[in-house]
């Protein structure tokens, strides 16, 4: 109790006594942003150049936060041998107006201290250098530090965002689906065997992978994953829509020599659809009505015939060709199960027959490639790019 006294009586001596003047710590955005200069300011950030002259010091820092660089100008004693591009930095001074037009404001630096250095002859992103996409994509943990990954990166989050919240104000609810199921309806993935080896989980991740066949190829044979004006442009598009029927014929029509031959029955190839956004003026086009045999069993049965179809739809864009799939839902009983005794699947999707038989209404449901649709706002050509950590084929970077 007496300590305990003692030092409630320290902390008040303590709070009685002037407090030193502490900087205020800003982000590169807020720093740029701020409607008026500021004394004792810090911020902290990567360098992006450096420029020394005989009475002045240029640094450009930025944290991630802003595209734009914030222009540090400094006495060039504060320079030392650690302070390079790439190197991590926290500098403290005084936000002033900057006399740049390009710029709103610049931080005058009284001290600037190197957090972590970087070697700069061994970092793969070189100073003002333009690095070939396809470069970078070697560097997964460094290349969100390039200006166009980085633009790309917080293109992809603004996007995300935008697309939770539409659903959240129209009363949607997010729900977290099983990365790793049983359930291969639509017959794009291969199913795998998992099997429990306490042994390995009992080592180390690295200890696991070495003991793994050496002829196992990860993400290749064995594994599978269960601008403005631009954006204007595709508003003012009209859209167009066809029949799947009709885009047949309109391929079969083709001057253009295709690698797979377009047949009814057959799958639509990206080569196709590409061919029928031209064909129909560069907009982006709906191809609606699949033929039955060629959909998952679930997609609701249009009842026609002899081209027997279903009420499917799929949006082709330029320069992508399928950016969404969608259908109406099979939602009666008998038509279901009907289908799922053909397929030899209806004790393994009870379940799915279950939620038609308590309760079932006509509904629907799409679904969309978001990396497609980052790929098709953005005019970028690999899909790898608009990917913070891609996989491919002989590839698990990190």
């Amino acid at each position: 109790m007496l300590r305990a006294r003692g030092g409630w009586r320290a902390l008040r001596r303590c709070a009685s006594l002037p407090r030193a003047r502490r900087a205020v710590r800003l982000r590169v955005r807020e720093a740029l942003g701020a409607p008026e200069p500021a004394d004792e300011v810090q911020v902290q950030g990567w360098v992006r150049s450096v420029r020394s002259q005989k009475e002045v010091l240029f640094l450009h820092i930025n944290d991630g936060s802003s595209l734009e660089n914030l222009q540090v100008v400094a006495d060039p004693s504060l320079e030392n041998r650690d302070l390079t591009f790439g190197s991590a930095v926290e500098v403290q001074g005084k936000l002033v107006k900057s006399p740049h037009k390009m710029q709103n404001m610049e931080l005058k630096a009284e001290t600037i201290r190197v957090v972590g250095p970087c070697d700069i002859w061994s970092f793969p992103l070189k100073m003002k250098k333009r690095h070939p996409l396809e470069y970078v994509r070697q560097f997964p943990h460094l290349r969100c530090r390039n200006n166009t990954l980085g633009s790309l990166l917080r293109i992809r989050s603004e996007a995300t965002a935008a697309i939770h919240s539409f659903f959240q104000d129209n009363g949607y609810v997010h729900i977290h689906t099983p990365i790793i199921t049983s359930n291969d309806c639509e017959g794009a993935g291969d199913l795998f065997q998992i099997e429990v080896m306490e042994d390995l989980f009992k080592t180390a991740t690295s200890t696991v992978l070495s003991k793994c066949p050496r002829d196992v190829e990860l993400f290749h044979k064995y594994m599978a994953p269960a601008q403005k004006d631009r954006l204007e442009q595709i508003l003012k598009n009209k859209f167009v829509t066809i029949s799947y029927s009709e885009a047949v014929e309109i391929l079969k029509r083709a001057s253009q020599t295709f690698t797979f031959k377009p047949e009814w029955g057959c799958d639509l190839q990206t080569e196709h659809e590409k061919y029928l956004v031209k064909h129909c003026g560069e907009v982006p086009v709906f191809v609606i009505n699949y033929p039955y045999d060629l959909k998952p069993f679930y997609m609701r049965d249009n009842e026609d015939g002899p081209q027997h179809t279903v009420a499917a739809v799929d949006l082709l864009v330029p320069g992508i060709g399928e950016l969404c799939g969608g259908s109406l839902r099979e939602e009666r009983l008998p038509f279901l199960k009907s289908r799922l005794q053909r397929l030899g699947l209806a004790d393994a999707y009870q379940w799915y027959l279950d939620l038609r038989k308590f309760g079932s209404v006509p509904h629907g449901g799409f679904g969309m490639g978001f990396e497609r649709y980052l790929q098709y706002i953005l005019g970028v050509d690999n899909i790898k790019d608009v990917i913070p950590f891609p996989r491919f084929s002989h590839s698990c970077l990190l």
